[in-house]
């Protein structure tokens, strides 16, 4: 029998998707480190599910691996993982998924984590028969489908190259961990794919600017899973691009931040200047992390365009759903859900369109709330 079991289930993230996973009828097993802050959330949850007692808790820290490998029992079984800054916390999952050969989906954002997925876990994934999904969330599934869509569409019109633009429309508030996660990646390096080939690149890199419903909107290059999955999905793509827009005005200073930290990353202070630009960037940020109300207020958007071999515009598909946050944990969820009872398997690191076919996805991402848009 497939068990969904959510690590990092009482972050801001982990309880959302907690959340979500037992509203759309599911019954996850709870992992973190606190068995207090578990009681509490596993108490909460099966006093608001339909039926009763809807979810379990098991305490494991990935200090002490073995605490969480000892969890996974079977092929079926579907890891989520929300135990952010991946780069940091997040490999001890990966590994233990991988040695039981079982699925495992995340929602990182971390350029130089989901190249790690790619590159150094995929490989070890398909030896034992693993599912690794990375990147299923705000960051980087709304990318994945609209690229997909745009190749769909011009594929036969000479599509060469692919430019993403991540944004957020209405006031947008994150958590701490978000902002400690945008500072950690503007510290580390990222990566781009251009004239055909992979290489490592700082983030911010290249600065792009789109037209969003009118106005002029600043985009920082960063290494997206699109980089991967695009040119899987057509070996003709010689350039993928994903810019990030969340950072508003403050794009440029950004960008020159990263110029600075990769030659400085070591010295101290520079993480807090940068992340000092990022939560000035990002509306400020709480521990807690922003309440119903304030997510409300946002929503994601998020435009691939398409360009033919020396440039020509092709096309736009545009999508648009809900806020960043909530799309991630319906994103997690939905995914989960979907690797627990698909009967063919792929293995080795995917991409999403690999993993459930673009029909799929364009129909679980609809009920989801997350559509193309004219």
């Amino acid at each position: 029998m497939s068990r969904i079991i959510l690590f990092g289930a009482t972050g801001y993230t982990g309880r959302l998707v907690a959340r979500e996973l037992v509203r759309t009828g599911s019954a996850p097993t709870l992992v973190g480190r606190s068995s207090q802050a578990l009681t509490e959330l596993v108490d909460e949850l099966n006093e608001e599910a339909p039926g009763g007692r809807a979810a379990a808790f098991e305490v494991a820290d990935i200090d002490r691996p073995a605490s969480l490998r000892r969890l996974l029992h079977s092929p079926d079984d579907v890891v989520v993982s929300a135990v952010g800054p991946y780069a940091r916390l997040g490999s001890v999952a990966v590994e233990a998924a991988i040695d039981a050969g079982c699925a495992y989906v995340d929602c990182a954002g971390e350029p130089a984590f989901i190249r790690q997925i790619f590159g150094v876990y995929g490989p070890k994934a398909r030896r034992t028969g693993a599912r690794l999904l990375t990147a299923m969330g705000y960051d980087f599934l709304p990318g994945n489908l609209a690229g997909s869509l745009l190749i769909e569409r011009y594929r036969e019109a000479g599509l060469r190259r692919v430019q993403v633009g991540y944004f957020v429309t209405g006031p947008f508030a994150a958590s701490s961990g978000s902002v400690a996660s945008a500072a950690g990646v503007m510290l580390d390096p990222s990566f781009a794919f251009r004239d055909g080939e992979l290489f490592t690149e700082r983030p911010g890199a290249q600065v792009a600017t789109f037209d969003v419903d009118g106005t002029a909107t600043t985009g920082l290059s960063l290494g997206g899973s699109e980089l991967f999955t695009l040119p899987r999905l057509d070996s003709q793509l010689t350039d993928v691009a994903v810019h990030v827009g969340w950072a508003g005005r403050w794009a440029r200073a950004a960008s020159a931040a990263s110029t600075l930290a990769a030659g400085a990353r070591q010295l101290p202070g520079v993480g807090t200047a940068v992340g000092a630009v990022f939560r000035t960037a990002l509306g400020g940020a709480s521990a807690e992390g922003p309440a119903d109300h304030i997510r409300a207020r946002s929503r994601s958007l998020v435009v691939a365009d398409g360009f033919t071999a020396d440039d020509q515009p092709l096309g736009r598909i545009r999508v648009e759903g809900p806020n960043p946050y909530d799309l991630t944990a319906a994103v997690l969820t939905w995914s989960a859900r979907m690797l627990s009872r698909r009967a063919d398997k792929a293995v080795g690191a995917l991409g999403p369109v690999e993993a459930f076919g673009l029909d799929a996805l364009v129909s679980g991402c609809l009920a989801l709330g997350l559509a193309e848009q004219d």
